[in-house]
């Protein structure tokens, strides 16, 4: 029987054998060794799967797999066989004159069928079924279904930015939300208030929670979808970019048993990230870690996690009243909106808890001066508080097809780059999806709350005194990142324009 070591280097023959449609439900792979075709099965199903080869005239070898490795097989055969369909299924949906009272619109989703196994013929469920394949194969965000006046347009947020995915009649894009709206048990009649609902789909394998958001427009509705991933997804400290002086301190600062640690930055600048890599460093049975988040945006086993739910009164500060009640050892709130929840928590982190949160800064230093603003005595933040991280998320550029951007030379002086240096921009090649980036990494600013700073924070103080008094305690800004990756050809001016850090 080979093992999982022993496939890696195997191919799947997709579409070069006419029954390899039809075996993938017996669980029957057609694979390649060696050059020679061969048909894969896993003993757990080989009656299914021996049923189906003796009614076939067949004369290949068959080999016997792990479950692991027949597992990433046959997920794989079902990737390779959607990417063969998905071409037709557009030109399929916008043929069809079908109308909306004639879809099967049965609960396809919210069974623990994978999406991609379906055998569902009705257009519009197919197609909203590739709308999720495609924005999981693309690394999207979030995927956006609006209606203008003459038409309907779907975009994928991938890598921070809106990217059109396809334009479609109107009449289509109104069942594409229907449909949505059923499989997220949203009311389908109701279009003139906004609607928040939820569901759950499986793809490859990886079930995938969707929170989905419904607006009335003038043009009828729109309709947001958020990616929710699972703890499995999240990428380490390490992983996130962030240079190595900065993790470390950031490891250590987590060994604290009492404390707070904030993470600031825009919307969009992966804070959330950020924070369940830090909880994914501490995460042990011994601790009682509990979150209070909006939304639950990475789903973990080994942490308890509140959902806000400001309906029935469950807001950050009631939530975390309750958790301070539950014995934790370490909690995590979402967000700091108002003075109530950061009154609590400031007094969480001085009663023997280590605390992390976000707040809506540009920069580290900035975080101070808008606690002590919301309301916050000056002694209370300088004890509570251990170190303040500002982050962004800054788009790489490909390396296969990055141009030299002649016309940005003008704007050297703006970011203190010699004169001389070659700056790039985007272009846009098939590897990079024709977006001219490869991918996002983090650049971030650290900020710790040193003896000089407490010092400074017993009278008034300033974001540029704060911000002088870290510099010289060795933060290294943002800026001064950015100004490097430009330096470094690892991104665009445009990109740093869009950053927008001064």
């Amino acid at each position: 029987m080979l093992n999982f070591t022993e496939v890696h280097n195997i191919s799947l023959e997709v579409g070069e054998h006419k029954l390899f449609d039809e075996a993938l439900k017996y669980f029957v792979l057609f694979t390649n060794i060696d050059d020679t075709l061969v048909v894969a099965l896993y003993k757990e199903y080989a009656q299914i799967s021996f049923d189906y080869l003796s009614k076939q005239n067949l004369s290949l070898d068959i080999i016997f797999l792990d479950e692991p490795s027949f597992e990433k097989l046959y997920n794989k055969s079902i990737e390779l066989k959607t990417d063969k369909q998905m071409s037709d299924i557009t030109q399929t949906t916008e043929e069809s004159t079908v109308d909306e009272d004639d879809i099967n619109l049965q609960e396809f989703l919210q069974t623990s069928a994978d999406i991609m196994t379906s055998e569902e013929s009705a257009p519009i469920i197919k197609f909203v079924n590739s709308l999720f394949y495609q924005a999981v194969k693309k690394k999207a965000s979030d995927i956006h279904i609006e209606l203008h006046e003459y038409k309907g347009e779907i975009r994928y947020r991938i890598d921070g930015v809106l990217l059109k995915h396809i334009e479609l009649d109107k009449k289509i894009i109104s069942l594409v939300i229907s449909r949505i709206k059923v499989i997220s048990n949203l009311d389908i009649s109701e279009k003139r208030i906004p609607q928040d609902g939820r569901t759950t789909i499986k793809i490859s394998g990886k079930t995938l929670d969707i929170r989905v958001s419904v607006l009335p427009t003038f043009y009828g509705e729109r309709v947001v979808m958020r990616l929710l991933m699972n703890s499995v997804d999240i990428p380490t400290l390490n992983q996130l970019g962030i240079s190595k002086n900065i993790t470390s301190q950031l490891q250590k600062l987590t060994q604290n048993s009492y404390g707070m640690i904030l993470v600031t930055g825009p919307t969009g600048s992966g804070k959330s990230t950020t924070l369940h890599s830090l909880l994914q460093t501490i995460e042990d049975s011994s601790k009682n870690i509990i979150t209070v988040e909006d939304p639950v945006e990475y789903k973990s086993d080994n942490i308890n996690q509140i959902q806000v739910n400001e309906k029935v009164g469950l807001t950050f500060a009631s939530g975390l009243r309750s958790i301070l009640r539950q014995d934790p050892d370490i909690i995590m709130v979402g967000e700091i909106r108002d003075q109530e929840t950061a009154s609590i928590a400031i007094q969480a982190a001085l009663t023997g808890h280590l605390v992390f949160s976000t707040l809506h800064t540009n920069r580290a230093y900035a975080a101070i001066t808008r606690l002590i603003d919301m309301g916050l005595e000056r002694f209370l933040i300088s004890s509570a508080i251990l170190a303040v991280v500002a982050q962004r998320l800054v788009r790489v550029l490909c390396d296969d097809c990055k141009e030299i951007d002649d016309v940005a030379n003008h704007h050297l002086k703006e970011f203190n780059l010699p004169t001389g240096t070659t700056l790039y921009k985007a272009s846009g090649c098939k590897k990079c999806n024709f977006t001219g980036y490869s991918k996002r990494v983090a650049i971030a600013e650290l900020f710790t709350i040193s003896k000089d700073v407490k010092e400074i924070l017993q009278d008034k103080v300033d974001d540029e005194q704060l911000k002088e008094l870290a510099i010289k305690n060795g933060m290294v800004s943002l800026s001064e990142q950015l100004a490097k990756m430009l330096q470094d050809g690892k991104t665009s001016l445009d990109e740093a324009i869009r950053i927008g850090i001064k």
